[in-house]
């Protein structure tokens, strides 16, 4: 009897999600996760994504069309472009991410001798060998908890790669301050108000629009509705409360979530991890560092 040869994709288990970031790398944020069944709905972030799917594949919607990564791809989000997140075959995918912030890249593009400002990428999906390789050293030294220089070094020169052959110097189609002034006050109530339950039709009074007109011309311009705006902006504010040192609690209900249940849900959805994760992996990394400086 002809035996089956085991598929090196296939993947087994239930979902996990392992993040931290390293103070010690800029404040990189990193991602480890399997997920089977997790559909990220459409936002956006503030920061840059540079995802290497290991095993699987990866769906997801981004710059008006749907792409697939299979194992060995990177694809990219650039920093306030509006995406999803799902599956693309049964069994889910394993991938590494890195969430690299403009500030970064900025420094990163001027070091390398990029045009300035180069902070955005272009293009989705990439096969990339030598991208690849240095992204995987990267991850794995890491994990392992490798000297900083040793990590940072394999970083920058990921990212120096990424700059030189997938840079866009014309940026991002979407950077805030440059849509019409009604979408403007629109969007700047929702980050000084972001505790308040806005409804449409206030938001489009703020704006001089009808409620109609006002939710199209915000999504057309944005790329995400109202509602979806604001809870990224809660969401990161969360981040922002959680960094000082607030409980969760504490940081649910001064963003506008009903309680510390529903941040958990929102903020998994969003993000991939729970905020007790998020909270979590910047403590691990920095009491390792506390314990390095004391042997």
């Amino acid at each position: 009897m002809k035996r089956e040869r085991p598929n090196p994709n296939a993947l087994v288990g239930r979902e996990w999600s392992r993040y931290f970031r390293d103070d010690r790398l800029q404040g990189i944020e990193v991602l480890h996760a399997q997920f089977v069944h997790h559909r990220y709905p459409r936002h956006s972030h503030d920061y840059a994504v540079v995802a290497l799917v290991e095993r699987g594949a990866a769906s997801y919607w981004y710059r008006g069309a749907q792409h697939i990564a299979s194992a060995g791809q990177v694809f990219f989000v650039n920093a306030g472009e509006p995406h999803t997140g799902d599956p693309a075959m049964l069994g889910g995918y394993v991938y590494r991410v890195l969430y690299p912030r403009l500030d970064y890249l900025a420094h990163v593009a001027r070091d390398i001798g990029t045009s300035t400002g180069v902070t955005f990428f272009k293009g989705a999906v990439v096969d990339d060998r030598d991208l690849r390789s240095l992204l995987t050293a990267f991850h794995t030294r890491v994990s392992a908890h490798a000297p900083a220089a040793e990590c940072e070094a394999l970083l920058l020169r990921a990212l120096a790669r990424l700059m030189i052959r997938y840079g866009d110097p014309v940026g991002s189609p979407r950077r805030a301050g440059f849509e019409r002034p009604a979408v403007k006050t629109a969007r700047d109530f929702m980050e000084s108000h972001f505790g308040e339950d806005a409804s449409i039709s206030r938001l489009s009074a703020l704006s001089g629009l009808s409620p109609y007109y006002f939710a199209r011309s915000f999504e057309r311009e944005v790329g995400l509705p109202p509602h979806a705006y604001l809870e990224s902006v809660r969401i990161r504010k969360v981040r922002e409360f959680l960094d000082r040192g607030e409980s969760l609690a504490s940081a649910a209900l001064s963003a506008g979530f009903a309680d510390q249940s529903h941040l958990t849900h929102r903020f998994k959805r969003i993000l991939g991890i729970t905020p007790g994760q998020y909270a979590g992996g910047r403590k691990n990394r920095q009491d390792r560092a506390a314990i390095a400086r004391t042997i």
